[in-house]
Order: C-alpha cells, then structure tokens, then sequence
C-alpha cells in the first residue's frame, strides 16, 4: 500500500485532473470521454463497485485516516493518492473545498442504442436537459424503480459530470446509458417504437391521459423534457401517448427530477 503524496504546489501537474471544478465548458474539454470526477464517500462507493477503474485520488489532509482503508482495495493498486492543503487545493479547483474526498476515473464507453433497446424493458429518454443536478436526481430514481437504461438526445448535459455523480450518490454508474449522435435524433425515438416500446411523453397539458389512469404496457420509455420548454414537438410528435401527472391548480409544474420518479414509480406499481 503506498503512502499517499503530498502535493505543495497548485501547478503539480499531476493533479491536472482536478483543475477548475467549477468552470464546466473548461472541465467539458478536459475530460472529454476519457474520464470524469467522483466526489464524497457514498459515490466512492458505488464507483468501486461499477468497475470503473480509477485514475487518481485527491484528499484534504482530514480525509485522510478515513481514506486509508480503501487503500487495500484492488481496485486501488498502483492509483496515485495525493493531498493538499486548503490554500493549495482552493487553487487548483477554483473554490474552497476544505473536506475534499475526489476520484478521477476512466470512462466506460456508452451503450450503443441498438443494445440498450434490445435488453431493456424499462427506459427513460431524456432530451435537452441542461441541470447536472436534475439528471442525477432522474438516475437515482430511475436505479431505485428498477429502470433498465437511460437514452440522451445529443444536447442532454454529461451524465458524468461531478454533480450529477453526487447528486445521484453514485447510482448513475450503474445506470446502462446510449446517447443519440445529432443526426440519429429524434428518428432515434422511432428505434424505440419498431422494437415494441410505448413511448410516454411527459407533459402538463391539460388534454394528456393522466398518469394514474394510463395502462402500463410491457415494454415502456419514458420521456423527459428540459425545466421550462420542456419536450420538442418533434418529439412530442413521434410519442406513442402523452401523459400528465395530475396535480393541484395552484401549482403550475414539478420539478423534472421529482417528476421523473413520481412516474417510476407508478408504472413500476404491482
């Protein structure tokens, strides 16, 4: 077990892969789909557990006693673990981060969408979300009901992006996830309907079916628009049925993310 290496300058290359946390078109060139950043100790977790493999660790100095077991893991043989003090790691991720626990690990290539759809009976279609956040409370309702994979249009935010890792506590790297090329989309959305999927497009519009009245079929994708435009009417177009939660007149709409697992649940219901 080596021990971990301090670093004292915010310019150490080495931990090149935790720079600018904060400044996402930065971390979006950086990253590119080589590798992506996991933070605290429950996504830690679930990240050993999806056989991602790991490229470094980053520490605060208090992180460390709690961190050392992990060390006898496997998964981490011969994966660097540094750590910094707080002057020099508000530094070099652009923000105080005083508890900082980070991994960077590589990605795993995404699900080509011919897979997903051929194995899966459950799926969410996500299109144009833009809120990290939004996606990885969407993952971790999706892992919860026991939806089978996640299909994103081709402007849908990373799935691996830092906060949507955390927000999902992890879950999103277990989650089998394909993403439509921009000339696949929407007639992707058709691949769905050839292999016997009902695509539900969720709306609030009042003439939509209601959610608890709507007959849940064999084979179902959900599909899930961005805060505000919400779905395309390319895309409400090619869905087989649209279906709307129903839900008080005081109240003008629900979050995506709480709307997303309300809906889970009541198709996944016995």
């Amino acid at each position: 077990m080596a021990a971990p290496i301090e670093i004292t300058s915010p310019d150490d290359a080495r931990v090149d892969d935790f720079r600018r946390l904060n400044d996402q078109a930065a971390r979006t060139k950086m990253e590119g789909g080589e590798f992506f950043l996991s933070e605290g100790w429950m996504s830690i977790d679930r990240l050993l557990d999806s056989h991602h493999r790991f490229r470094s660790v980053l520490l605060s100095p208090s992180r460390v006693r709690r961190f050392l077991p992990y060390l006898e893991r496997p998964e981490l043989a011969d994966v660097p673990v540094y750590v910094a003090e707080h002057e020099v790691m508000a530094e070099l991720v652009g923000f105080g981060l005083p508890r900082a626990v980070l991994v960077a690990a590589q990605r795993k290539p995404l699900t080509p969408i011919a897979d997903l759809v051929s194995t899966s009976r459950r799926l969410i279609v996500l299109e144009a979300l833009n809120d990290d956040e939004n996606v990885g409370a969407i993952s971790r309702a999706a892992r919860a009901f026991d939806i089978d994979g996640m299909l994103l249009s081709p402007t849908c935010t990373d799935p691996y992006h830092r906060r949507t890792v955390r927000v999902s506590m992890g879950e999103i790297l277990h989650m089998r996830v394909a993403r439509a090329a921009p000339e696949e989309w929407p007639h992707a959305l058709a691949t769905l309907t050839a292999a016997g999927f009902e695509t539900w497009a969720m709306t609030p519009d009042s003439d939509a079916a209601e959610l608890w009245e709507a007959a849940v079929p064999d084979r179902l994708a959900i599909m899930l628009g961005a805060e505000g435009p919400g779905l395309t009417a390319e895309a409400l177009g090619r869905a087989t049925r649209r279906i709307r939660i129903p839900i008080s007149s005081a109240v003008d709409s629900l979050n995506v993310g709480h709307a997303a697992a309300i809906t889970f649940a009541a198709v996944s219901r016995r």
